[in-house]
């Protein structure tokens, strides 16, 4: 599964996906799966299969639809419970005879089973449509009046669909039949097999699928469009028929690039790992109101529909959609083949697919710069998620499936990936190929731990893993490393580099950098850093020539905050774009962000850094992640006496960036949608002027597409200076489900308190708003100049939190409580009361996280004071 990360976002979620824990019910708290209720059902029973009918026929109009499962298993145990979080149970069969339904809303219990012997249990239900892309979720497109189907069901959320063993290591064949319209596309994991069509609707069923866990299954049904080709691997022995699906109204947005990619990476995974692509079809369905980037169900992988580019792209969008693309197939072999057992797991199979698309990118697609784009934008979710009170080792320990859905996070993803990078850098990257390959053929279609993973690649290196694991997947906070140098006669005399961590510092391989005063690399050194050192004189550096720039990291092949000595620091203020290795400075605009995350650097001077320099960089994934950073610490770290002089300044130096881009260019795009946010924020009339210019189309060269309308006109609505009208107009224009969600926001975004109290109340109805919905109307919430508005809600909103909590599916709650968290000092105290309390310990974390956030802002404002 495929995180977002790496952007800046409200402060109380610092990039990732922000995904919270508790279950639930309808809009109900239930208890959760422990890992110890997991081990014990795992150990007392073997499922062989699944027989599964979905009746989608009524999809259109009921709110829920009947469900059959079959499931043969044998027990060693006389009872046991299933998991389902359906609507309703109506029967219950063990071996054919009927029993008493027992069933809470979260699980059915089932009794009375023969054991040691083969057992079919058989249940009928109906469950309910989704609006929060859990479970089955259903959506309307306007466009073209049509309903569609999609699953996503990681960590626990089969349950939402049919009663089942929701849990990773209880594989089995699943044999799946699908009811609904006739003129739909009716897809699951495996292929269509044979179709009976009984006046407008046909029954679809699928081969069966190899042995499987339940969140890996898949569904979708509607008036998708698709294209297809086929591929033959490099061996010319094995084939797959490749697919990619969208809604009717989006299907012009199937881009060749997509199966293009998809077939490269087919290729490449196919030689890398010896093992021939094992799950048949390999569909791609892009979807609308999708929580996540992308999921590895195995044939039928899903993603969100925003890689599909109705509007123009940056390459650094194309880039992070090939690189979601190939991280999605990795887990077709690492996830999906081999499945971790529990999720204390989970990184494995998330890290090394997030290493795996940035790899795969780099060896088999146009996209070289994958590794650069993993520095300068993934990584800086990483070091932000772990420096959080939530922060946990890369390896946590996962109690119940609550906490499970906690940790899809910058630690699992973007850390998990970076250690692995120095894990390839410490073995060697055939080494660990190889290891790789050994433990997808001892593991085939079974549950395994990291300790096989180990046992795999022990073989292949003579490092000590074991100590290497404990350093850097049990322990938590990054490392900041500071380089020390003195100098004599224009020679080094002494060169160190000095360790700190709040615990035992960890080992680390790296290069460093010596960059002369033409800034070109005048000695790269090779260090090796020990665990629990302190300060490390590198003695290799002595007697080279006095550098003008040191660059610790240089490569970007181990995890830890770099910082520059005082020198260095004002020669990249200076002169950061004229350094031509774009890694390099990719590693240098990360660690200028976190010192100024870290009010180690003043926030005006990492903005003026990023005006200066961010133009000139020719990776469009620097540049967006610099700006986006730049309107952050303007927005937050920029002492609040200063702010509106310094939003005044940004707007117009911005503006003039702009203008002065190449027409049609990816800097300009860039520079455009930067300027749409600081217009909109900025207290000068100029603004109102510059967003009405963009939208007349005064800029050559810059398409307004819809999602530069959109942005232009939720801009204008902030500042009142656009009518109703006109945004019903741009609807009128775009009349797409899309379009509909950023009407719904533009409308909302007006500064008046009355329009802040509708949203404010219309947000905590219950199942009121889909997610993206959601997502539109906390913007406009939030939109920019609101805070005078919005900070009078804090009193209500810290009174209604657990209300929200409880009232709210999760991904909705997760969504409320970091967008409506009021950034003012009183946060502090109220968040203090709240924890005092006995709540959810996902609400809990949620709350510290948010908490954390506006004590660095208040931290780093007082620093830059």
């Amino acid at each position: 599964m495929w995180g977002s990360g790496g952007g800046v976002v409200k402060q109380c979620a610092p990039g990732g996906t922000g995904r919270g824990s508790t279950s639930y019910i309808g809009f109900m708290t239930q208890a959760t799966l422990t890992h110890q209720e997991a081990a014990q059902r795992a150990a007392a029973l073997d499922i062989a299969a699944y027989h599964l009918h979905l009746d989608l026929s009524q999809a259109t109009s009921a709110e829920t639809y009947p469900v059959s499962v079959a499931i043969e298993l044998t027990s060693s145990t006389s009872e046991t419970f299933l998991d389902y979080l359906g609507d309703s149970v109506s029967s219950l069969r063990v071996d054919g005879k009927d029993q008493d339904v027992e069933f809470d809303g979260a699980r059915i219990a089932v009794r009375d089973i023969p054991t040691d012997r083969p057992v079919r249990v058989e249940v009928e239900g109906a469950s309910t449509y989704s609006r929060t892309g859990q479970g089955l979720h259903r959506m309307h497109d306007q466009a073209d009046d049509n309903t569609y189907l999609y699953s996503h069901l990681e960590p626990s959320d089969a349950r939402r669909i049919f009663p089942c063993f929701d849990q990773p290591d209880m594989k089995a064949v699943f044999h799946v039949t699908m009811t609904a319209p006739a003129a739909w596309e009716i897809l699951s994991n495996q292929p269509e097999v044979s179709r009976e069509t009984s006046q407008s609707m046909a029954t679809v069923s699928f081969a069966p699928t190899p042995k499987l866990s339940t969140y890996l299954t898949s569904f979708a049904a509607g008036p998708y469009v698709s294209t297809e080709r086929e591929w033959t691997a490099p061996d010319g022995e094995h084939s797959a028929h490749l697919r990619a699906y969208a809604r009717a109204s989006m299907g012009e947005y199937l881009d060749d690039e997509i199966l293009e990619i998809t077939a490269q990476g087919m290729d490449f995974f196919h030689e890398a790992f010896a093992y021939p692509y094992p799950w048949g079809k390999y569909d791609s369905i892009f979807v609308p109101e999708y929580n996540l980037g992308a999921m590895e169900n195995p044939g039928l992988v899903t993603f969100t529909e925003k890689y599909l580019f109705r509007s123009t792209a940056t390459r650094a969008q194309h880039a992070a959609r090939t690189n979601t693309i190939l991280h999605e197939m990795s887990h077709m072999w690492f996830g999906d083949l081999v499945t971790p057992q529990w999720w204390d797991d989970l990184w494995l199979k998330e890290s090394f697919a997030e290493y795996m698309g940035a790899d795969a990118s780099v060896e088999a697609t146009q996209y070289h710069e994958a590794w650069t784009n993993f520095a300068g934008q993934r990584k800086n979710w990483a070091y932000s998620q772990d420096q959080l009170p939530t922060t946990h080792p890369i390896k946590a320990e996962i109690p119940d499936v609550d906490a499970a859905r906690q940790n899809f996070d910058g630690i699992t993803y973007a850390k998990g990936a970076a250690v692995l990078k120095q894990l390839v850098h410490y073995v060697g990257r055939d080494n660990f190929y190889a290891g790789a390959r050994d433990y997808f053929r001892n593991h085939e279609f079974a549950a395994a731990t990291f300790a096989d993973l180990l046992k795999a690649l022990a073989p292949h290196t003579d490092r000590d893993l074991d100590a290497w694991s404990d350093a850097w997947l049990r322990t938590s906070g990054p490392d900041t490393l500071i380089p020390e140098l003195t100098v004599a006669d224009g020679k080094v005399t002494e060169f160190s580099i000095t360790a700190e961590a709040a615990e035992q510092t960890r080992p680390h391989r790296l290069n460093v950098s010596f960059f002369d005063g033409q800034l070109k690399k005048a000695a790269e050194l090779d260090v090796d850093l020990p665990a629990g050192g302190d300060k490390t004189v590198i003695y290799s550096a002595s007697g080279l020539d006095a550098p003008a720039l040191v660059l610790l990291n240089d490569a970007d092949h181990t995890y830890a905050k770099v910082r520059f000595d005082s020198d260095s620091l004002q020669l990249l203020r200076e002169h950061l774009s004229d350094i031509d290795d774009e890694l390099s400075r990719a590693v240098i605009w990360t660690s200028l962000w976190n010192m100024s995350r870290d009010g180690e650097w003043d926030a005006q001077s990492y903005i003026d850094t990023v005006l200066a320099h961010a133009p000139a960089e020719t990776n469009p994934s620097l540049l967006t992640t610099a700006f986006a950073n730049a309107q952050y610490a303007l927005s937050h770290y920029v002492p609040k006496d200063r702010r509106e002089a310094a939003r005044t300044d940004y707007a117009e130096k911005i503006w003039k960036l702009m203008q002065d881009a190449e027409a049609a260019s990816d800097t300009q795009l860039v520079l455009a949608r930067a300027a749409i946010g600081a217009a909109a924020a900025t207290p000068e009339e100029s603004g109102t002027q510059k967003l009405e210019s963009l939208l007349g189309g005064d800029v050559d060269g810059l398409r307004l597409d819809p999602d530069i309308r959109w942005a232009i006109l939720r801009g204008l609505a902030a500042r009142n200076a656009v009518e109703p009208e006109q945004l019903d107009a741009e609807l009128q224009r775009d009349d797409t489900l899309t379009g509909a969600a950023a009407h719904l926001g533009a409308t909302h975004a007006f500064h008046a308190p009355e329009i802040k109290q509708q949203v404010f109340n219309e947000l905590l109805v219950p199942n009121k708003y889909s997610n993206a919905e959601v997502d539109s109307l906390l913007a406009a919430f939030n939109a920019p100049r609101s805070s005078e508005l919005t900070d009078p809600f804090a009193e209500e909103f810290f009174a209604k939190v657990e209300e929200i909590w409880a009232q709210h599916p999760i991904e909705i709650a997760n969504r409320l409580i970091r967008g409506l968290y009021p950034e003012l000092p009183t946060s502090d105290a109220a968040t203090d009361e709240l924890l005092s309390r006995d709540i959810p310990g996902a609400l809990r974390r949620v709350l510290l996280e948010c908490q954390d956030n506006q004590r660095r802002t208040l931290r780093v404002q007082e620093a830059n004071a």
